[in-house]
């Protein structure tokens, strides 16, 4: 009989000073926690290669993280911070969550970094928890001009130049994601090469990160948590890339959990299938994975959508195994902290 998970049962208690507020000096001197096999194996990630084999597939979330928080001012005065959830495509239309003294109403008209203006058109998104804006020029160049970058809230510092290049991945091509694929930050071109190098192929998906990856999760029981809703796109190439993996005897491995989730959502249908559409899936222990043999995966929040996730994948008791022993070598923790290397639990 499988057991019945609580919300608490994902809980473990984490030192603070571990909450990693910058990243390494070098992205592939991050370490890497093998977890394949017990007793784990403390490494350097940039030692990847060659726990791969020739054949083998990659699979990154090439998202691009966009300068999504703003901060401005209504007509009275009142100060508003703004996290641009996620911009309409071929409009100049946001949805975006707001802080504000009090909530402006539709109709009302904020000055963002006073260079340019954002009517508040009503609420929407969830519970119509969001607010929807219609901005006085093209969204992401103002965003670019004026916002900045969207860093986790247990990163304590404000937004810097270093930020700005090292809060994304160097392959991030498709802008949209508010958070970055945390798990692919440790790639650099040296790296990338060495996996070339060692037969070792690369495809992407893309699956634009929203601001409910840092949602705690209220409920207790697992059944009646409500997952955010994110946009992801498989594309055909990447099916075949996967096809062709899998014909030669190579296992595919994710990067990320935004990877993961794209490529199992796309295969909800029995095999995996190209195309663009929202997901909501919320993987908890039990789930039937389909595509990702393997996952590079950074550590997560306590009690987070995630670490369900991370649990599904490899195995409960040796995902909180592999925490214990993260927290008693030191390793470094969440979106700038260091990675893990799991297999699927068979």
């Amino acid at each position: 009989m499988s057991r019945s998970f609580t919300v608490s049962d994902f809980d473990f208690a984490l030192p603070p000073e571990l909450i990693a507020q910058h990243p390494a000096a070098e992205r592939s001197a991050s370490r890497l926690l093998d977890g394949r096999q017990h007793p784990p194996v403390d490494r350097v990630f940039r030692e990847l290669p060659d726990l791969l084999n020739p054949g083998d597939l990659l699979v990154f979330n090439n998202t691009k993280v966009i300068k999504a928080r703003l901060y401005g001012a209504k007509a009275s005065g009142g100060a508003v911070e703004a996290l641009v959830e996620r911009v309409l495509p071929g409009t100049r239309e946001v949805w975006a969550h707001m802080r504000a003294s009090k909530s402006p109403k539709p109709g009302a008209v904020v000055r963002f970094a006073e260079a340019f203006d954002a009517e508040v058109l009503g609420r929407c998104g969830p519970d119509n928890g969001l607010f929807h804006l219609r901005l006085s020029g093209d969204p992401f160049e103002l965003l670019e001009r004026h916002g900045h970058v969207p860093l986790p809230p247990y990163i304590d510092h404000g937004d810097s130049a270093d930020d700005v290049r090292r809060y994304q991945t160097v392959f991030a091509r498709e802008p949209g994601a508010v958070a970055a694929p945390t798990a692919a930050l440790h790639f650099d071109e040296a790296l990338l090469a060495r996996l070339a190098e060692r037969g070792i192929g690369t495809a992407h998906v893309t699956l634009h990160v929203g601001a409910g990856t840092f949602q705690p999760v209220r409920v207790d029981a697992l059944a009646d948590h409500k997952m955010h809703s994110e946009w992801f796109q498989v594309t055909p190439e990447t099916v075949d890339a996967i096809a062709r993996c899998r014909a030669g005897g190579g296992r595919i491995t994710a990067v990320g959990t935004t990877t993961l989730r794209a490529l199992e959502s796309a295969a909800l249908g029995g095999t995996l299938a190209a195309g663009e559409r929202e997901t909501d899936i919320f993987i908890t222990p039990g789930f039937d994975f389909r595509v990702v043999d393997r996952l590079v995966t950074n550590f997560h929040l306590p009690k987070s959508t995630l670490m369900m996730l991370v649990s599904a994948f490899a195995g409960y008791e040796p995902i909180m195994a592999l925490y214990r022993h993260a927290i008693e070598q030191r390793y470094r923790f969440f979106s700038y902290g260091d990675a893990m290397l799991l297999d699927r639990r068979t």
